[in-house]
């Protein structure tokens, strides 16, 4: 009997290792077919980054991807991020590698969710990261400083110091040239931007540069001595940039975001915000407002602050229009009889209760008081900053002769609430057949049009100047330091560390 009941005994712990080691087996298998059999049971890119709940972007400090203002974040590609951003319902975490060169690799290695950086798609590229639709182009210039000798052609540039941005396509265009034209040699720098480069060119310590044509644009405002010599490649593409071996999912989210904002008019506002106005002034107006800018600012910025802050205004803001009014003259008169530092009519001084034009502070407070009621009466369903731009042009052509715009926009199928559309129809005023069949009649329909390109163009470089140290004398042009702006301390980026 104990023999039968010892092996009843084996018989049960037999079987406990046996369903044991069944079970360990079994959990095995369905930890290797979860991990390894079924990767369609993973979270896709897209519903990984919603249930992060947050999208983090690489880009570079630039005034065309991104800066930081005493305002908070700015730049074009950051506005179009954080509109992404909002589509997909998460936050947005900007990241700032060290160099431009470090963008890529980010996106390849899974650091960060995209790239939007200005990255302009190369064969050499598309091998390496997936593309989202294109929503700009530009070309590759080279930029040179007047007064060095003008360049004409890829040839010339054999034995000058050319510097350009490391990991660019600008290094992938000049090799392909060199073969060409095997004098060509250039210095590659990690170490600085393309605003850096141009400023250096300025300096006189490099001969030549290559950059962007937008970067070009935007920063020819400030260096009036620089020129654009020639292209060197055709109208490219630029795009944001994915990771390559991993599911389509976020970028076919960016697919469908792009559509979005293309039909809804989202991506054309925002170009036209950004870039349209910015080549509007001419070089000797640049050098003009960068000197004023040393030697007359300083004796009203306490004046456009204070009036600012009473009235709830950037400083800069006010600064620029007073700039395009009067030059920050306030002994300023016009021919018709307006005056002062914001140019006041005699009318319009009176019903603003404005005793004496020719005071400063009584004429910028007219003048802001004058700019706030034509703004608020106009549609207020117009967004910003499209009001703000069709309040300048009421003050300067009137609100009548704005509205008579705005009617033929809308009679032409745009949009009387946007700026731009309206921009493109104000010069219709000047002429016969269009000015009869207004209620305000004939007026200077482009005057309106470049002074509130002027005004955003002032604007945007007082922005760009007072976020850094301030300006100090040089050559008698304007900066002696033109460097990118530092972050504010609730800046929501990240510096990425060399070597990641």
């Amino acid at each position: 009997m104990n023999h039968n009941r010892y092996k009843r005994r084996s018989y049960r712990i037999r079987r406990t290792i046996e369903l044991f080691a069944y079970l360990l087996a079994l959990a095995g298998a369905i930890f290797y077919v979860t991990q390894y059999r079924l990767p369609q049971q993973q979270l896709t890119e897209l519903e990984r980054v919603r249930q992060a709940g947050e999208l983090v972007m690489a880009t570079r400090y630039n005034p065309t991807t991104y800066y930081e203002t005493s305002n908070g974040p700015a730049g074009f590609e950051y506005e179009m991020a954080r509109a992404f951003a909002d589509y997909l319902g998460v936050q947005l975490k900007v990241v700032v590698p060290e160099s431009f060169e470090q963008t890529l690799p980010l996106v390849m290695r899974g650091k960060v969710d995209f790239a939007a950086a200005g990255i302009t798609i190369t064969e050499g590229r598309q091998e390496q990261v997936w593309f989202a639709p294109a929503y700009r182009q530009v070309s590759e210039q080279v930029v040179y400083r007047v007064g060095n000798g003008r360049l004409r052609k890829v040839g010339e540039l054999g034995g000058l110091r050319l510097d350009v941005l490391g990991g660019s396509s600008h290094v992938e265009r000049l090799r392909t040239l060199q073969e060409q034209h095997p004098e060509l040699t250039w210095n590659e720098r990690t170490d600085l931007e393309n605003a850096d480069l141009l400023h250096l060119v300025w300096q006189g310590e490099i001969d030549a540069t290559v950059a962007d044509s937008s970067d070009v644009a935007y920063f020819l405002r400030f260096y009036p001595e620089l020129r654009v010599a020639f292209d060197i490649s055709p109208q490219q593409d630029i795009a944001w940039a994915f990771r390559k071996d991993r599911d389509a999912s976020l970028r076919d989210a960016a697919l469908a975001f792009f559509q979005k904002i293309e039909r809804d008019g989202t991506l054309a506002t925002l170009t036209d915000r950004h870039f349209r106005h910015v080549d509007a002034l001419g070089h000797d107006d640049v050098r003009h407002f960068l000197q004023q800018v040393v030697t007359e600012l300083p004796k009203w910025r306490e004046l456009f602050e204070e009036v600012g802050e009473d009235y709830g205004l950037d400083w800069r803001f006010l600064a620029a229009v007073a700039y395009q009014e009067s030059h920050w003259n306030p002994n300023a008169v016009s021919p018709t009889g307006v005056r002062g530092l914001m140019m006041l009519t005699q009318n319009t001084a009176a019903k603003l209760g404005i005793a004496d034009r020719t005071d400063p502070r009584q004429s910028a407070v007219g003048g802001v008081r004058y700019l706030h009621r034509v703004k608020n009466r106009l549609p207020q369903r117009i967004p910003e900053p499209d009001l703000t731009w069709f309040g300048l042009a009421a003050y300067n052509v009137g609100l009548g002769h704005l509205e008579d715009a705005r009617r033929i926009t809308a009679r032409q199928g745009g949009n009387p609430d946007r700026w731009e559309d309206v921009a493109k129809r104000l010069p219709l005023l000047s002429q016969e057949r269009w000015y009869n069949e207004t209620r305000h009649g004939y007026a200077r329909g482009w005057e309106p049009v470049y002074y509130v390109r002027n005004v955003r163009n002032y604007f945007d470089m007082l922005v760009w100047l007072t976020d850094r140290d301030g300006p100090r004398p040089a050559d008698g042009n304007g900066l002696s330091s033109f460097m990118l702006p530092t972050a504010s301390p609730e800046a929501t980026y990240v510096r990425m560390p060399r070597g990641i």
